[in-house]
């Protein structure tokens, strides 16, 4: 993704959108909403480089259909974009970030949920035909839930970042732009040795090197894989409705586990929330923060000192991470 700029602003935040992606990041939703601030400008008229507190505010303010989420996005990206102006020597309002109230709270399985789960993936059956989804589904949902991947992350693999004699596996492709390793345990590694035994005896219309390919050759699609799940949620009886069970909560769930056995096993919350936080792929530990509340919500006087850690290190705020 590349957009063009063409306000009083264009070539600072064409520095700054340049600076983030030397650091390694994606950038691109910001990138986007600063072509809308771009476009914002220009339509004001916008003369004079500073942003002041009239334009801030202007900007910030609630638009129709706007998400909260998506407004919070915004006036970070103008602080970002403000903050960068001042550092450069030109005088910019940086205005208080609005309050962000979000009522969605991810379905966190239960561990025999899970295993109704994998019970369900391992009998799907095809009324006609052959496809490769009957093969990819045991192995990917057991990835998922044992990793944290994201959906995206996990069909962006390719046959090389799957390395099942060191059992490791690298994600190049995330969320963030950043290249992680993820071990993976003895179990998950023979699930992904039986899939590939399986995956090898496919009839493909054409080679492909991706991990999880479909019988075209090509990779799998996301929303095909969440289709599917809703078949598997249904299998294996668990209600569903408009705002879940979703795919992605299997990356929420992988998260309350972890940080549930690490507690179990004696392990300072202080240690545990970093390691799962780099294993997640988070750029921050506020990003990884909401975890510590559903493990103590769901597993009562397990973690100990969370209002300590959560209090005074982190705000108050349940931003779960979306897909």
């Amino acid at each position: 993704m590349h957009n063009k700029f063409y306000g009083i602003y264009a070539s600072y935040i064409e520095q700054y959108v340049a600076l983030k992606k030397e650091l390694g990041l994606k950038y691109n939703l910001e990138e986007f909403i600063y072509s809308l601030f771009d476009r914002f400008t220009i339509a004001r008229n916008e003369k004079t480089v500073g942003i002041t507190k009239h334009l801030a505010d202007e900007w910030n303010s609630k638009k129709p259909n706007e998400s909260e989420a998506y407004r919070y996005r915004k006036a970070v990206c103008l602080n970002q974009l403000s903050s960068f102006l001042c550092k450069l020597g030109m005088q910019s309002y940086l205005p208080q970030l609005p309050p962000i109230k979000i009522s969605f709270c991810p379905h966190i399985f239960s561990k025999q949920e899970i295993a109704c789960i994998f019970v369900a993936c391992d009998n799907i059956t095809l009324q006609s035909g052959m496809k490769s989804i009957v093969i990819i589904l045991p192995a990917l949902i057991r990835l998922l839930y044992g990793t944290g991947l994201r959906i995206s992350e996990a069909l962006s693999l390719r046959n090389e970042d799957v390395n099942l004699i060191d059992q490791s596996l690298i994600v190049r492709d995330s969320k963030n732009g950043t290249e992680r390793i993820i071990p993976l345990s003895d179990s998950l590694s023979e699930v992904c040795r039986e899939y590939l035994k399986y995956r090898d005896q496919l009839p493909l219309a054409m080679p492909n090197n991706y991990f999880f390919v479909s019988l075209a050759g090509s990779v799998c699609k996301p929303d095909y894989v969440r289709k599917w799940f809703s078949k598997i949620l249904q299998e294996a009886g668990i209600n569903r409705n408009d705002t879940g069970p979703r795919l992605h909560d299997l990356r929420h769930t992988f998260s309350v586990h972890s940080l549930a056995l690490m507690a179990e096993s004696g392990m300072d919350l202080y240690c545990s929330l970093p390691i799962l936080s780099r294993y997640l792929g988070h750029l921050t530990l506020e990003s990884t923060n909401s975890y510590v509340r559903l493990t103590s919500e769901i597993y009562p006087g397990l973690l100990k000192d969370i209002e300590t850690v959560c209090f005074n290190v982190f705000p108050k705020i349940n931003l779960y991470e979306a897909e």
